[in-house]
Order: structure tokens, then C-alpha cells, then sequence
């Protein structure tokens, strides 16, 4: 009988830690992105990798508009968070700052733990127009969100199966063992690698649940008024520069978005004006 429940705990626990690995996006190195991709050919001669090492040549040699084409040519056979890294840095050298944080912000999606990636976004916000005063959260909730973004989506998946293993090993001792000392041991080792294995798989849902469903948006237009309702003569709300990070509410619409502030404030700008995270 114990060996049948065993057994079924198995067999229920396997959907926790699935889930995250199956579904997780493959994000930890450009590398990863590249490589799958090696044997196939763009413009009839080159590979991924050596597009990037012609992006990366050109960056080095300040041309910047051509090191621009060849990251987003990259790009188009998969996201990777060096390359947005890249592409982020080439356009803050170019001027443009707006598209600069957008590429350092799918950056930091894919590696929200690079310390990089934040230091280079800092320093581009701080040539906006906008300054942001973001309102803090209570301190357990920042200190959550810090846990959560401290590294990625597969890392979390990873840590979860391994979190799983060590539960499957504590239960299976103290279902099994006939010593009180080794049962306690277990009880108590399958109680926290359960919390354990339950914390990281809902920390690797919350990022995959954030890389997928994107409603953050950068205004990239020089400036933009934002209005009442979704259309030229609405009321003009007040005005947002670029580089402006929103938050989108109401994407239904294909030539408007309604977007809101930390603050608060809500209205409707035209989607030629920004673009998603």
C-alpha cells in the first residue's frame, strides 16, 4: 500500500515541475540561440554567428548604423538578451535613447538578474525628459520581486526539478525507513523541499507569464500627447517624452492603446507612437 502511494505522489508531483521546464523560453546566452540555428544561411552566405561577429566588427569600429541592421537582422531568428544588450548599446551611441531602453528593457526580460543590462538602462532613463518617481511597494512585496528577477525563467525551472528530486528523496525516507530519527528527518526535508519546489515553479510561471503576455511599451516618438479618448480630437491629458516606459490597458485596438502612469493617470495614444516591451 505505501508503495502504491508512493507511487502516485510520483505521478502527481511530476506536473508541478514539468510545467516550467516545458514551456520555458530558452533565453541564458546568445550562444544557445545562435547555435541551433548554425547550418542555416541569411542572404545566401551567412550564418547567424557570423552576422553577429560582422555586428559586433562594426560596433567596434563606431559604425553604428550598419552594427543596428545586422543585431535585428540576428533577431529574426530569435530573441537572446546579449543581442538586445547590443543593439541597446548601439542605438544609446546613435542618439536614439527611446530605442536604446527598449532594447535594454527585452534585455532585462530575458535576464532580469544582469547587473549590466540594469546599469546601462539606469544610465540611459537618465538622459529622458520624463523622470519617473516609481511609488515603492511595501518591503516584502520589493523584496519578492528582487528574489524573482535575481535570475531567469529556466533558471528558476531548474532549481524547481531539483527542489522536486530532493522532495521525492525525503518522502521516499519517510514513508519507507523504518527508523524514527530518518522518518523525522524526512518529514521535515519533504515538508520544506515541497515549499521549495512550489516557490520556484510559481516564480518560473510568474517570468514565463511575463515574457509571453508583454503590456509594458516604450514611447518612441520625441514627444506625445496623451488624451482622453481614442482618437485626434480628444482632450489632450498631458504630454509624455521619449524613453517613457507605460503600462498598456486596453490593447484591443490596433491604431490606439490606452496606457497608464505610475501615478496613475490614464489615456490614449496613437500605437505608431510607442512599442512593446
Amino acid at each position: 500500500m505505501k508503495k502504491i502511494l508512493f507511487l502516485i505522489l510520483i505521478f502527481l508531483g511530476s506536473f508541478i515541475h514539468l510545467y516550467p521546464q516545458q514551456d520555458s523560453l530558452v533565453t541564458e546566452a546568445v550562444s544557445d540561440t545562435l547555435s541551433s540555428y548554425l547550418n542555416q544561411q541569411m542572404d545566401l552566405s551567412l550564418s547567424p554567428t557570423q552576422i553577429k561577429s560582422k555586428a559586433d566588427s562594426a560596433y567596434l569600429r563606431n559604425n553604428f548604423e550598419t552594427a543596428i541592421q545586422l543585431y535585428e537582422s540576428v533577431l529574426e531568428y530569435g530573441e537572446a538578451a546579449e543581442i538586445y544588450y547590443n543593439l541597446g548599446n548601439s542605438y544609446y551611441k546613435s542618439d536614439d535613447i527611446a530605442r536604446a531602453i527598449l532594447n535594454y528593457e527585452r534585455a532585462l526580460l530575458l535576464k532580469p538578474g544582469n547587473a549590466d543590462i540594469r546599469a546601462n538602462l539606469e544610465i540611459a532613463r537618465s538622459k529622458t525628459v520624463d523622470k519617473v518617481e516609481e511609488i515603492p511597494d511595501v518591503f516584502f512585496v520589493s523584496w519578492i520581486k528582487s528574489l524573482i528577477n535575481s535570475t531567469s525563467v529556466d533558471v528558476w525551472a531548474r532549481w524547481g526539478i531539483a527542489f522536486f528530486i530532493l522532495f521525492i528523496l525525503s518522502a521516499y525516507f519517510f514513508i519507507f525507513s523504518k527508523r524514527i530519527v530518518i522518518k523525522k528527518i524526512g518529514f521535515i526535508g519533504s515538508v520544506l523541499f515541497l515549499i521549495f519546489t512550489i516557490c520556484t515553479n510559481s516564480f518560473a510561471s510568474y517570468q514565463k507569464n511575463t515574457l509571453v503576455n508583454r503590456n509594458t511599451a516604450i514611447i518612441i516618438s520625441p514627444s506625445v500627447i496623451v488624451r482622453s479618448t481614442p482618437n485626434e480630437n480628444g482632450t489632450s491629458l498631458f504630454v509624455l517624452h521619449e524613453g517613457r516606459k507605460v503600462q498598456i490597458q486596453d490593447n484591443s485596438m490596433s491604431s490606439w492603446k490606452e496606457i497608464s502612469l505610475e501615478d496613475g493617470k490614464v489615456g490614449w495614444v496613437q500605437t505608431s507612437e510607442l512599442e512593446v516591451i
